[in-house]
């Protein structure tokens, strides 16, 4: 398996957003309502605002994606806000989207050389925070994002699919 950074609307990175959107639908709790289907903006994924990842088999299949973006400055003032640091809104945030493993891809390591790639990718631009946001019935995701450094924060957005929201510094202590 390999990455290969693309535009959103290239065509593997379409199918597999329609695959992600039609699993999230079909997997969504019921007592949420229904899930609501939101296309990402094709700028928001262009270097340096931010990227978006096709994961390909060796033999050129894709069987996964993912992106970062730059956090919209309310977003960004609201997770200020919460953490009390209204000096913060300055900061380059950057937020990971639509990160999705085709389910013959899964439990094979991939989905952490994706974050990994959306994380190298988003200090390049220099940021020194990632957010995201996931439903809590995305079980696999929340241990993923555990391994990998996110800690829970009050909500940043307003999303309506989302239950839980995640932060991960991108610098590290000294020492």
């Amino acid at each position: 398996m390999h990455l290969v950074e693309t535009p959103v609307t290239a065509p593997d990175a379409r199918l597999l957003l329609e695959h992600y959107f039609a699993s999230r639908a079909l997997g969504f709790p019921p007592e949420l309502g229904v899930y609501r289907v939101s296309h990402p903006d094709p700028a928001s994924f262009v270097p340096p605002r931010g990227a978006f990842f096709v994961a390909v088999s060796d033999g050129g299949a894709p069987l996964g994606c993912g992106g970062i973006r730059l956090l919209p400055e309310a977003d960004r003032r609201r997770l200020a806000d919460s953490e009390g640091d209204v000096g913060r809104v300055q900061a380059p945030v950057y937020e990971v989207k639509h990160v999705w493993l085709e389910p013959e891809a899964r439990g094979q390591g991939w989905a952490g050389t994706l974050m990994a790639a959306l994380e190298d990718r988003a200090q390049a631009f220099g940021a020194d925070t990632l957010v995201l946001d996931t439903n809590a019935s995305l079980d696999g995701a929340a241990r993923l994002y555990a391994r990998r450094g996110y800690t829970g924060i009050p909500a940043y957005n307003d999303n309506p699919n989302a239950t839980n929201w995640y932060r991960k510094s991108l610098v590290q202590p000294n020492g």
